[in-house]
């Protein structure tokens, strides 16, 4: 165990000694600033805060009131009474009906120690049934519009009455009576003349070509020759 311990440092050894030895960097200057140091500004000044003149001490105003409403037209109950001895010490309760039946009473105690207290109680049995029907406490007040106190004038002037003239003019001639006068010559009488001359007679003549057919280089038979063309009739007129 020794030897292998011995063995390691050996060889740990030789390794170290076998590095290469580099040379230290050479130290680089620090850069110069390239912008002024900041102007040192004043300190701000400050003025002293302006002096109030204190709070006017006021004399104590104790006061003690309570008041009470009950309408049952309108179901608003309640009341409230309460008493300061001008100090800060406030005592006081008020009452109310809740719209189930039940009164509510809240007796309440402030001052500058304990701040606002409050004890809350509940009297009477919860009730649902549907409320009675509302009745105003007065009656509405009937108005009539009051009669007009005037009437209308009738008309100080009649209506004028116009009729239509009859026509003065009457026409100083009679129409003229017109017929159309007979005629003074008769209608002429036309016969149609006969005709003075007769028709002529025409005959159709003979064609006046004679030519034999000329015999055919072909072996085939001469076409029978016909006439292309009828004789003209003619109409007597």
């Amino acid at each position: 165990m020794a030897i292998q311990t011995v063995a390691v440092f050996a060889c740990v050894l030789a390794a170290a000694l076998a590095a290469p030895a580099y040379p230290t960097p050479a130290a680089y200057p620090a850069p110069a600033a390239a912008y002024p140091a900041p102007a040192a500004y004043p300190a701000p000044a400050y003025s002293a805060p302006k002096s109030y003149a204190p709070e006017p001490a006021y004399a104590p105003a104790p006061y003690n009131f309570e008041y009470s409403v009950h309408d049952d037209a309108t179901y608003d109950i309640k009341s409230q009474s309460e008493y300061s001895d001008g100090n800060g010490y406030v005592k006081g309760s008020y009452s109310l009906v809740e719209p189930d039946g039940t009164k509510r009473i809240v007796e309440y105690t402030a001052d500058d120690y304990n701040g606002f207290v409050a004890e809350v109680k509940k009297e009477g049995t919860p009730s649902y049934s549907s409320a009675p029907a509302y009745k105003p406490a007065y009656k509405a007040p009937a108005y009539s519009a009051p009669a007009p106190a005037y009437s209308a004038p009738a008309p100080a002037y009649s209506a004028p009455a116009y009729s239509a003239p009859a026509p003065a003019y009457k026409p100083a001639y009679s129409a003229p009576a017109y017929s159309a006068p007979a005629p003074a010559y008769s209608a002429p009488a036309y016969s149609a003349p006969a005709p003075a001359y007769s028709a002529p007679a025409y005959s159709a003549p003979a064609p006046a070509y004679g030519y034999s057919t000329p015999a055919p280089a072909y072996g085939h038979a001469a076409p029978a020759y016909k006439q292309s063309y009828a004789a003209p009739a003619y109409k007597q007129y």
